[in-house]
């Protein structure tokens, strides 16, 4: 071991492990953080496409955290590696598609690769006893430990009197007496600790920011597998979910419909990868179509949804120009708006 203890602490960005790496760093450990991006943590992202978040902070939490620690963040990049944890959860899901426990295994066993490959010497977790129903219960902690392979490297500052004494703790690397006892799901203790500690400021009290903890993004995910017959995905995908009104009029295609100015813009970026659609006598949004419409009929209907959520959705008629990716001429299409009960509640796909 080093002269001076090194621990690598999981960042999430939230509360929590923001107040368990500076617990380790008060004690005169050397710590750094790792932050595992999987995708599905892109708030940031939203916040920036749509006008009603512009003024919530554009940044990444994890790197906002680190500097208020003043420590090193190591963000790595788990997109491919993370899919067969989604896909096929040995420890299922949690209330929507959060597979939160087989999630927690994966980082802390990427956490121990990391502190083996960088001769580090315990891992650090923001996690607390009783907090979260899926993966923090008392009785499944140990499986985390085990499982990942990390065993007693690793230290939950927050709950550590709680649980048995771990290596760090046991060979005077940290001061069990100064760890905490918290348990439960109330942040009240975390908030008078982060005063205690002189942190006047965080970025998620209730921690994390995962898009599949979300009932209707995980909807929209389900119906995208379910659509393609295979659970896949890639970030495009991941970012497209999160954005725009989605519609499944048919099974084989879907339409993903701009709700502001801002989504509109993000939607420009796809327009040469996906049919779309946009209106032309009046203003509108632009839809991007996923799947193709097989008919003239089903053009027209698609047309008519794009029609109905334009500022012309009261007129006779609107005009709508529809293009192929590959396709330069653009054709027109004239169509009456739908009215709002001519849509089923059954094409709406995970409405928010």
């Amino acid at each position: 071991m080093s002269e001076q203890p090194k621990a690598l602490a999981l960042i999430s960005g939230g509360l929590d492990s923001m107040l368990a790496a500076r617990i380790v760093q008060t004690q005169g450990v050397h710590v750094e953080g790792v932050n595992f991006f999987t995708g599905f943590c892109v708030e940031g992202h939203t916040h920036a496409i749509r006008a009603k978040d512009r003024q919530r902070p554009k940044r990444n939490n994890a790197l906002w955290v680190a500097e208020q620690l003043g420590i090193k963040l190591h963000i790595e990049d788990v997109v491919a590696e993370y899919q067969t944890v989604l896909t096929d959860p040995r420890y299922g899901y949690g209330a929507n598609l959060n597979p939160c426990l087989d999630c927690k295994i994966f980082m802390v066993r990427k956490a121990r690769e990391w502190i083996e490959a960088n001769g580090f010497d315990f891992i650090v977790t923001g996690e607390v006893v009783g907090q979260r129903p899926k993966s923090q219960k008392r009785r499944l902690l140990p499986i985390v430990e085990r499982e990942s392979g990390a065993e007693e490297r690793l230290l939950r500052p927050l709950s550590a009197k709680r649980l048995p004494p771990t290596l760090p703790e046991r060979a005077g690397w940290v001061d069990r007496e100064q760890l905490f006892d918290f348990q439960g799901r109330s942040r009240k203790p975390q908030m008078a600790l982060a005063q205690r500690l002189g942190i006047a400021e965080w970025a998620q009290p209730a921690g994390g920011c995962c898009f599949l903890t979300d009932a209707h993004y995980s909807a929209k995910l389900v119906d995208l597998w379910q659509a393609r017959g295979a659970k896949n995905y890639d970030m495009d995908d991941i970012m497209l979910l999160k954005v725009g009104r989605h519609l499944r009029p048919r099974p084989h295609f879907k339409l993903i419909i701009a709700r502001e100015e801002g989504e509109n813009h993000f939607l420009e970026g796809y327009r040469y990868r996906f049919p779309h659609l946009r209106t032309v006598s009046c203003t509108g949004p632009l839809a991007l179509v996923d799947g193709t419409p097989e008919t003239e009929e089903e053009w027209q209907l698609a047309a008519s949804l794009v029609a109905r959520f334009s500022s012309g959705r009261t007129a006779d008629s609107v005009e709508i120009a529809a293009s192929l990716p590959e396709e330069e001429e653009i054709r027109h299409i004239d169509v009456a708006p739908l009215c709002a009960d001519e849509i089923p509640a059954s094409w709406y796909v995970g409405v928010n």
